[in-house]
C-alpha cells in the first residue's frame, strides 16, 4: 500500500518567494482551466480534453504577457490543469460536487513536483526550479516517490509524498468491532470503550474563547478604519489577522492528533474486523442545529484513517448500509423502535434492556453481515 508522509521543509527567503510563486501558477492555472470548461460549456461544446489544454496554455506561454509562466516548472501547471480536469470529470459522473475557482485569500497554497525530479540527500530535498531546500527530518532515500505536493499551513512549508510500503501482517483476535460515531462522543465501540470529543476539552475550548476574542477585535479595527466604502487594512489588522490564522493552524492540528490518536488506540486492540455506518455527512450538515458541531467531529476524516489503518494491519473494514437500524434495533432480542428520537440518549426494550443508545448502536454494528 501506498502510505503519505509529511516533512516540514526550511527554505531561505529567496526559496520561499519562489514557493510562493509556484504555489500562485497553480492556482492560476486551475483556475484558467476551470474558466475554460465553463466557458465552453456554456457555448454548447462538450469536456475538453486535458491534452488539448496542456496544448493551448504551451502556445498562451510563448506570448509576452504570459511569459512569467517560464519562471516556475512545466510540471506545475501540468499538474493543475489534470486536477481540473479530473475534479470535472467527477462533477459530470455524480461523484463530487461542482469545482469552484480557487480564491486567493481562503485556498490553501500548494503545488505539484515531478516525483523524478524529487531528489533527497541526508536532511535536504531538491524542489525543481526552487534548489536543495532544508528539511526537518530524513526522508527515505533510494525508494520510489509518489504525487510529491508542497503546501503552506499558515505558518510553516511542508512536503508531502506518498511512499510504497508493505502490510503488516499481525495475529489478530476473533472480535468482530462495532464502532458508532456521534457528536457527544467521537465514537463508542461495541467493547464499550468511549472516545471523548475533542471540541470539550479545556485546550480547544481555551483557543476557540481566544479565537472570538480576536476576530471580534479584527472586525472593531476595520469599522474604525473605514473610509466610505472601503476597508483599510492597517499593521495592526495584518498582525491579528496573522494570530487568528495561527489559532485556526492549532485548532486544526489539536483535532487532527486527537483523531490519530484515537483510531490508533481502537486499532491497536486487533479485531479481524471493523464495522463502521455509511455517513451521510452531507445530510447531517443540514441539520443547522448540529451543523458545526458534525464539522468540527471530522466525522469523515476519522473514517479515512479507520480504512488505511485497517488495511495496513490486515484488518477487514465494512461499512453498514445506510438504512441499516443500528440505534433502533434492540441489541437483545432484536425487535426494531421505529419512534426513537434523537433526544433519547438511553435505549429501553421491552424484554428488559436498558442500554445507552450508542452502545446499544455499536454492538449492533458488530454483528452486522453476520445475521444478516
Amino acid at each position: 500500500m501506498i502510505l503519505a508522509k509529511k516533512i516540514r521543509i526550511k527554505p531561505t527567503k529567496k526559496q520561499e518567494h519562489q514557493l510562493w510563486n509556484s504555489a500562485g501558477t497553480a492556482r492560476w492555472a486551475y483556475n484558467w482551466t476551470l474558466g475554460k470548461q465553463e466557458e465552453h460549456y456554456k457555448n454548447g461544446g462538450k469536456f475538453i480534453s486535458n491534452d488539448t489544454l496542456r496544448k493551448e496554455l504551451t502556445v498562451l506561454k510563448q506570448t509576452e504577457e504570459y511569459a512569467w509562466l517560464y519562471d516556475v516548472s512545466n510540471n506545475i501547471t501540468k499538474q493543475a490543469i489534470k486536477d481540473a480536469c479530473d475534479a470535472y470529470k467527477k462533477f459530470f459522473n455524480n461523484q463530487a460536487n461542482k469545482p469552484r475557482f480557487k480564491s486567493r485569500k481562503k485556498s490553501k497554497p500548494s503545488f505539484y513536483n515531478d516525483p523524478i525530479k524529487l531528489k533527497v540527500k541526508k536532511n535536504k530535498v531538491l524542489i525543481e526550479k526552487v534548489g536543495w531546500i532544508k528539511t526537518s527530518e530524513l526522508l527515505p532515500i533510494g525508494v520510489k516517490y509518489f504525487n510529491p505536493r508542497i503546501n503552506f499551513d499558515g505558518k510553516y512549508w511542508y512536503l508531502s509524498v506518498g511512499m510504497e510500503e508493505e502490510t503488516q501482517p499481525t495475529e489478530l483476535t476473533d472480535v468482530s468491532l462495532g464502532i458508532d460515531v456521534g457528536v457527544k462522543e467521537l465514537a463508542v465501540c461495541s467493547d464499550g470503550r468511549k472516545f471523548k470529543s475533542i471540541s470539550k476539552t479545556k485546550a480547544v475550548k481555551k483557543a476557540e474563547k481566544r479565537l472570538r476574542r480576536l476576530q471580534r477585535q479584527v472586525s472593531r479595527k476595520y469599522e474604525m478604519n473605514k473610509e466610505g466604502d472601503r476597508f483599510v487594512k492597517t499593521s495592526n489588522i495584518i498582525k491579528i489577522e496573522r494570530k487568528v490564522r495561527n489559532l485556526y493552524r492549532r485548532l486544526s492540528n489539536i483535532r487532527t492528533n486527537h483523531l490519530h490518536q484515537t483510531t490508533n488506540d481502537i486499532v491497536k486492540t486487533k479485531p479481524y474486523r471493523i464495522v463502521m455506518e455509511t455517513l451521510n455527512i452531507k445530510g447531517m450538515m443540514k441539520n443547522k442545529y448540529l451543523a458545526e458541531a458534525i464539522a468540527k467531529q471530522s466525522l469523515y476524516e476519522f473514517k479515512q484513517q479507520i480504512q488505511y489503518k485497517c488495511e495496513k494491519h490486515g484488518i477487514e473494514f465494512v461499512e453498514a448500509d445506510k438504512w441499516y437500524p443500528s440505534s433502533k434495533m434492540c441489541s437483545c432480542c432484536g425487535s426494531v423502535k421505529k419512534d426513537l428520537k434523537l433526544s433519547d440518549r438511553v435505549y429501553q426494550c421491552d424484554c428488559g434492556l436498558i442500554v445507552d443508545r450508542d452502545l446499544n448502536a455499536s454492538i449492533n454494528l458488530s454483528h452486522y453481515q453476520l445475521v444478516n
